[in-house]
């Protein structure tokens, strides 16, 4: 057992760490399937897991000038209502109901990390150049900002009642929102990224206080590892493309979440 969780931990914080997001998602199926937690308890072992790996590897970022605290501050503030009310829910759901719910999310995050890597490609293509981490060359933001708070109060909101219900960071909303409504180079969103999942999930974390039980003989061993794997995921991030890094992901993204798909929808029926 805690071998698994040490080997499951460093390979979810390698990819927390490269993408500032996403890698977070699999936690849950990770503690369901292979290590034998209930989804409640997998969903509460998760926000501990990862919001201690994503306040760790900000830390990292931050150390390289690579976190915008304002822009952080505000969008987990904004989802403080949406993470209390999505934990008070995740109590009162079917858990079989949960773990489609969360499969959905995958296939959600696994189509805005392939878009993201196709418009980095694009932008590559036409301005002859290279780009940051999958984002477009030039971030299609509209002149007019009229609707710009009310787009990023919507992003945290949902980040916000993503965290607190599933138990996921939401970084695979955060990074897109931040470099396409607050035009922050790639690098850059993935360090405030990570310091939005770690303020959301301690919201969510004390939501469940005195509610949910915490499997700690699981929790600890994954969460050094994860953290030891965030700390290399910076540096794998800094070495190899972001592209083929999240067009990867993606991919394991769908197989996991087709795979968690049939198993709820086979103990529905």
């Amino acid at each position: 057992m805690i071998l698994a969780a040490l080997a499951l931990g460093l390979l979810i914080g390698l990819a927390l760490g490269a993408l500032g997001g996403g890698g977070s998602i699999l936690t849950v199926p990770a503690l369901v399937y292979l290590l034998g937690l209930s989804a409640q308890e997998a969903t509460t072992a998760s926000l501990v897991i990862v919001g201690i790996t994503a306040a760790a590897a900000s830390v990292s970022h931050a150390r390289s000038h690579d976190t915008r605290v304002g822009a952080a501050a505000l969008l987990a503030l904004v989802g403080v209502p949406a993470s209390v009310l999505g934990s008070a829910l995740n109590r009162t759901v079917d858990p079989n109901v949960l773990l489609l719910c969360f499969a959905l999310v995958m296939l959600l995050a696994a189509v805005g990390m392939l878009a993201r890597a196709r418009a980095g490609a694009r932008g590559r293509a036409g301005s002859g150049t290279a780009t940051e981490a999958g984002a477009p060359a030039r971030a299609p933001v509209a002149r007019s900002r009229t609707g710009y708070p009310l787009r990023l109060g919507a992003a945290g909101l949902g980040i916000g009642f993503l965290t607190g219900f599933l138990g996921v960071g939401g970084g695979f909303v955060v990074v897109p929102v931040l470099v396409v409504l607050l035009r922050i180079p790639m690098p850059t969103a993935v360090g405030t990224s990570l310091l939005v999942i770690s303020l959301n999930s301690a919201v969510s974390l004390a939501a469940r206080a005195g509610h949910d039980s915490f499997a700690w003989d699981v929790i600890a061993p994954f969460t050094v590892a994860a953290i030891v794997g965030s700390l290399a995921g910076k540096r794998v991030a800094d070495r190899l493309s972001a592209s083929t890094l999240t067009v990867s992901f993606a991919a394991l993204l769908v197989a996991v979440a087709a795979y968690v798909a049939l198993r709820a929808g086979l103990a529905l029926t």
